[in-house]
């Protein structure tokens, strides 16, 4: 059989494959098949990195518990005791093969410096390129809910969107995602192949798999093909009883796919699903299989297919593994372009309403939009399109010289993608920043008196480039004014690695 390209792959392993859910004895004959499987894909020059949990549940054997005890205190205890025995286990198991491991222990504090960050993509980058298999756990000795990524299938799909993998397996006690639970519902029908999570969310019922065990089930897989699928990764749902299925999906993919569509600069393609069996769901989450005949058997599982256009790193760093610090809230016009991936996920201050809470530069913030009512909504387009007029028309003479504020003249919004100004970020001495009265007609917006008792719907995330209080300053402004009001200017954008994850037909304004 030909061999695949090769790829960069994550395996995550939960709880319940890797010791008895009642004995909490390991489970050796799965574990040993997961680790004849990942020798073959290394053999056939995959990159492999493993996220394994099971570390309170090996604990719970050393000490013969009956159950995972409630306090955090006791469940951080079990995990010292316990992941010394797992990364013993794994190590033994692979160095029966003559594989070498790494233990990496992370939690969402470790990544959500930037630099520790990369820290960490260049030690996992060196332990592969050293053929060195790393098995990835939560720091759970130390974790509070704060820094907790949550689950491990969550750390997975994180570490895969930091190592730009190809391939993101979650592991399982059942072999694929289904309509409704297959061990309670004997109606419950699989899910072959899935192109939209928010679609078939209200398709499938997932709040009863689970074990005893584990913190997880098949929400938060979900949730991890979410994550996953945006950064680029092909997300796949599988049994962990039969771990050679791994080797089987990648060469049934490989069969199948078209010709490759691969985003610029991505470096992976897309592989298109099909299939000879009817498909379960004809819904636009669910992906209906193509009629041709294959020459190959599909193995049982449910693959997520990877976004066309995958977030950029930065992009999905600040969006996944940063707690915002605050909120900026932006206008409706703001909101609309910065979902357009043309926007660059760049933010103006004439796009900002406001701010909550004091946040520093270069910290997470939560983007805000207002929920107004209609005839509110209605008012505020209207100021917006009748500034923003002014703007790209230049009709305002005592403003100073600004680009054009939107890609399209027919799109109302008050930001836009721009590129730097030459003559942007003059230092406070120049004649630039002079200190003269703003003009009336640069305000595209009431400066927003009483925004602390708005309600608000986070639309999104990004990074500030000033402070809470130096964005509350130049809210409402046109950039230009920006060294005038701070006595600097750094950027002319206030948040820039913008990532909107609710769009704006999906937000409901109150009545």
């Amino acid at each position: 059989m030909a061999r695949s390209r090769p790829c960069t792959i994550v395996i995550k392993l939960g709880t319940s494959s890797i010791v008895h859910e009642t004995t909490h004895q390991p489970l050796l004959s799965t574990l040993s098949a997961l680790v004849e499987t990942v020798i073959n894909l290394r053999t056939q020059g995959h990159k492999v990195v493993l996220v394994s949990s099971g570390a309170i549940g090996v604990g719970l054997k050393r000490m013969e518990m009956a159950s995972r005890p409630k306090s955090l205190s006791g469940k951080q205890a079990l995990a010292a005791i316990g992941q010394g025995r797992l990364i013993a286990l794994w190590d033994n198991l692979f160095g029966q093969l003559g594989q070498p491991i790494a233990q990496v222990l992370l939690t969402r504090g470790d990544i959500s410096d930037r630099t520790r960050y990369l820290n960490a993509v260049n030690t996992f980058k060196e332990l592969l390129s050293m053929g060195v298999i790393p098995i990835v756990n939560e720091n759970d000795t130390v974790s509070v809910s704060e820094i907790k990524f949550g689950d491990n299938d969550t750390l997975s799909a994180i570490t895969s969107s930091m190592l730009h993998a190809d391939y993101l397996f979650l592991l399982t006690d059942v072999d694929g995602l289904y309509t409704s639970n297959p061990r309670k519902d004997p109606t419950a029908k699989p899910i072959q192949v899935v192109s939209s999570i928010p679609a078939i969310r209200a398709q499938v019922s997932t709040s009863t798999l689970g074990s005893n065990l584990g913190t997880g089930g098949m929400e938060t897989k979900l949730i991890a093909a979410e994550i996953a699928t945006a950064a680029g990764v092909t997300t796949i749902i599988t049994s962990s009883k039969h771990p050679s299925n791994i080797f089987r999906i990648i060469e049934y993919n490989n069969s199948l796919r078209s010709k490759p569509s691969t985003p610029a600069g991505s470096g992976r393609s897309s592989p298109i699903i099909h299939s000879k069996e009817s498909s379960p769901e004809s819904t636009s989450g669910a992906v209906s299989p193509s009629s041709s005949i294959n020459l190959l058997t599909r193995p049982p599982h449910t693959t997520f297919l990877p976004s066309p256009t995958p977030l950029r790193d930065l992009k999905s760093w600040t969006s996944h593994t940063l707690s915002p610090s605050g909120s900026v809230i932006i206008d409706a016009g703001a909101h609309n372009v910065l979902s357009r991936r043309e926007s660059g996920g760049r933010l103006l201050s004439v796009g900002v309403l406001g701010v909550r809470g004091a946040f520093a530069s270069g910290q997470a913030v939560k983007i805000c939009i207002r929920k107004q009512t209609t005839s509110a909504n209605a008012a505020v387009d209207v100021e917006v399109a009748r500034v923003e007029d002014e703007y790209t028309s230049g009709s305002s003479p005592s403003q100073p010289p600004t680009p054009s504020l939107m890609p399209a003249a027919s799109m109302s919004s008050s930001i836009a993608s721009l590129d730097s100004l030459s003559s942007f970020g003059s230092t406070a001495d120049d004649t630039s920043t002079t200190l003269t009265a703003i003009p009336e007609g640069d305000l595209v917006l009431p400066k927003g008196e009483g925004y602390e008792e708005w309600e608000l719907e986070e639309v999104g995330r990004g990074l500030a480039n000033y402070n809470s209080a130096q964005i509350d300053k130049v809210k409402g402004l046109n950039s230009s004014y920006l060294p005038q009001m701070l006595g600097y200017a750094d950027s002319e954008y206030v948040v820039e690695n913008v990532t909107i994850r609710v769009l704006p037909s999906k937000v409901k304004t109150s009545t």
